[in-house]
């Protein structure tokens, strides 16, 4: 079974495959390397991926490479996530397969989509729509109190003139 390995803080430069396999070279046969690379100027963008054979194997690479110098930058070696399927271009190969720290392990809350309708514009209101109040933002709870305080201060003000 082979182990797929991340391969981090790599220069921001143009990168060929057989260099970062040439340093690698040590450890053997087996071994393949894949830098991704930025499609529009085919410079690194800074993370590749290797690939090794055993469990052990992949162990004893991140022991032995894990902070060595590749063009004057220290490397991270990490154990890559499994690839998961990517929804967009924005999760292209960017996020595939990257370790995510351990701050980042909350999951993400879902994202609410917004439709085009003209009640989500600001300054427009759709008053035949039947759905009444129940679709009405609610201020934040925390801030009730002070907003019907502006509220009062406005309609006084308002009425003054």
């Amino acid at each position: 079974m082979s182990v797929r390995l991340y391969v981090g803080n790599l220069p921001k430069e143009v990168i060929d495959r057989e260099q970062l396999q040439a340093m690698f070279g040590e450890m053997g046969e087996g071994i393949t390397t894949k830098v991704i690379k930025d499609r529009k100027t085919g410079k690194c963008r800074g993370f590749a991926f290797v690939t090794v054979t055993t469990d052990e194997m992949a162990d004893q690479f991140i022991e032995k490479y894990n902070g060595q110098p590749f063009m004057e930058s220290p490397i991270k070696i990490e154990k890559a996530l499994p690839r998961s399927k990517a929804k967009g271009k924005e999760e292209g190969e960017a996020k595939e397969g990257a370790p995510q720290s351990e701050g980042n392990a909350t999951p993400s809350a879902p994202t609410k989509k917004r439709s085009n309708k003209k009640r989500d514009r600001p300054g427009t209101s759709d008053r035949s729509s039947s759905s009444g109040d129940r679709d009405a933002v609610q201020p934040d709870p925390r801030w009730a109190s002070e907003l019907s305080k502006l509220k009062e201060m406005l309609a006084a003000q308002t009425t003054n003139t």
